[in-house]
């Protein structure tokens, strides 16, 4: 390109000539040294604003006239990575690129080039403009398509999940196992055991921690021809004791109704429209019933409403077989205050992902899978 495109210095030589003059005699008339004439005829100096407007009044031109002469050569000599930076742009533009490479979801690479194909490869896809294919459809559970940010992280489940033993769904096995995970409610240690109780159901449970603005709490879906449900948790939201029993059973009546075969349900409790479908209703109140039945719930209300002590809260979550940081959270929502009890509310993170297949959180899983 530099070949096709002349430089300014050329431009001015012929014009010097043509008014038959020297290159000192026009460095007198435009009252600038010698060196730098020579110089810009040589091409080792560009044009400057004083020198176009110096230029144009000795030549009879326009100053734009050599300040586009001077561009149009710059930019000849440029390094031509126009294309390659535009297909740069537009794959961090598309894809949480740099979140997926910390996080390990994608090999570190040498080159732009790799790193495209590993981000394809990531998504199945031969191109950035193709659309991501998941075994089934993938919307928010009110009909709005995912963001990529959204996809990547429910990529990162589908692809942990995938590499999961379990044996053969049962659904008679998951419904008595709820009795078992109730045991596992008084104490934040008990929640080691969810994910081998859930994996004997035939149930993949998978933790993947959220990418900023993913906006997912937790999904549910199914592989190997709708035949094995997986439940994915971000802990978005927090990690108290209240939040993990709500949003994982949450996910479990989503795979007893046999939700998310069709199309991945994707919950993000933080926004109100998530709950208006007839699935995420009946999953909500499975959820809040088995961390505190509603009645007995109604009934400890009213009968220490509006006055909530840590004696009553304590000796109900006895009763109750709850830790009291479940009873508090459910205080918390039915009440709308959500300053009361947080102390008792235990964080149950840290345990969960000891036993839990774990992406993040300090933890990175061999890009293999």
């Amino acid at each position: 390109m530099a070949d096709e495109i002349r430089s300014p210095g050329k431009y001015l030589q012929e014009a010097i000539e043509e008014h038959g003059w020297t290159q000192t005699e026009f460095a007198e008339i435009v009252g600038r040294p010698g060196r730098l004439v020579s110089e810009i005829i040589a091409e080792k100096r560009g044009i400057t604003p004083d020198t176009a407007v110096a230029f144009a009044a000795a030549l009879n031109t326009t100053p734009d006239y050599w300040m586009n002469l001077d561009s149009a050569y710059q930019l000849s000599k440029a390094d031509p990575a126009g294309d390659r930076i535009n297909r740069k742009a537009r794959l961090h533009k598309r894809f949480p690129v740099r979140e997926m490479s910390k996080r390990g979801w994608i090999k570190a690479a040498s080159s732009d080039d790799d790193l495209e194909q590993a981000v394809l490869k990531f998504f199945g896809i031969a191109s950035v403009d193709d659309p991501i294919v998941f075994d089934h459809a993938a919307r928010r559970n009110y009909g709005t398509e995912l963001s990529t940010i959204q996809e990547a992280w429910l990529m990162r489940v589908f692809k942990l999940a995938s590499a999961l033993n379990v044996p053969k769904y049962s659904e008679s096995m998951l419904h008595a196992a709820l009795g078992q995970l109730e045991v596992l409610m008084t104490e934040p240690e008990e929640i080691r055991h969810v994910p081998r109780i859930l994996a004997e159901c035939g149930v993949r449970f998978v933790i993947v921690e959220p990418i900023p603005g993913s906006k997912i709490d937790g999904v549910c879906f199914w592989l190997d021809k709708n035949r094995s449900p997986v439940i994915g948790l971000s802990f978005k939201g927090g990690d108290q004791i209240d939040r993990f029993w709500f949003n994982l059973r949450h996910e479990i009546e989503h795979v007893l109704r046999g939700d998310g075969r069709n199309a991945a349900i994707i919950d993000d409790f933080d926004d109100a429209l998530a709950s208006e479908s007839e699935a995420e209703k009946a999953a909500n109140f499975a959820a809040a019933d088995f961390c505190v039945p509603h009645k007995r719930m109604d009934d400890f209300i009213a009968r220490h409403h509006p006055i909530y002590t840590n004696q009553a809260l304590i000796g109900f979550s006895r009763l109750m077989k709850r830790h009291p940081g479940i009873i508090a959270g459910q205080l918390q929502k039915r009440l709308d205050r959500w300053d009361l009890f947080k102390k008792f509310q235990a964080k149950v993170r840290h345990i969960i992902t000891q036993t839990a297949l774990t992406d993040g959180y300090g933890r990175t899983i061999s890009i293999e899978l």
